[in-house]
């Protein structure tokens, strides 16, 4: 059996844009795939089945390789809560939580994120390399998250993602 860390990632964004639109952001394929993971240039494949233990994935191909994400809906209050799985099997067999909350607030809302991060490591690790693997792959996240959640900003509020 694996030996594994958690660590929680927690964001916070806001944007000029109704919850609902954000929502559907997230949960409607033909907009994910603008925005989730990478672009829509290299965002070949997107899906959602927006139920209680419906699934999800975007497929991103890049220098001839097929990057997976995928996960399973765990909790759904539209246009507010959204938690689900979150996986890569190319990069491991660990599956995260994540946990997107969206209140309005005056003429925007705020989106709240947190992810918890499932972190492998050895046996033998001292509690210094555990720490110092948790860092990075919370580092890692937070930075692919950030440019994920900037392609969402212009997404809801200008309806584009400025091509690279």
């Amino acid at each position: 059996m694996a030996i594994t860390s958690t660590v929680t990632l927690n964001l916070a964004r806001r944007f000029y844009a109704k919850p609902e639109a954000v929502f559907e952001a997230w949960t409607n394929p033909e907009i994910m795939k603008k925005w989730l993971f990478t672009k829509e240039l290299t965002n070949k494949t997107a899906k959602s089945d927006l139920r209680l233990g419906g699934t999800w994935e975007i497929v991103d191909y890049r220098e001839g390789t097929d990057y997976r994400a995928l996960g399973q809906y765990a909790e759904i209050s539209q246009p507010n809560k959204l938690v689900f799985t979150f996986r890569m099997p190319q990069f491991s067999d660990t599956e995260d939580i994540v946990r997107v909350f969206i209140s309005p607030v005056e003429d925007m809302c705020e989106m709240t994120f947190s992810q918890e991060i499932i972190v492998p490591h050895e046996e033998i690790w001292s509690e210094e390399d555990v720490e110092r693997a948790k860092a990075e792959y919370s580092a890692q996240s937070e930075e692919g998250w950030g440019m994920m959640f900037e392609n969402l900003k212009q997404l809801v509020e200008t309806g584009n993602v400025k091509p690279e």
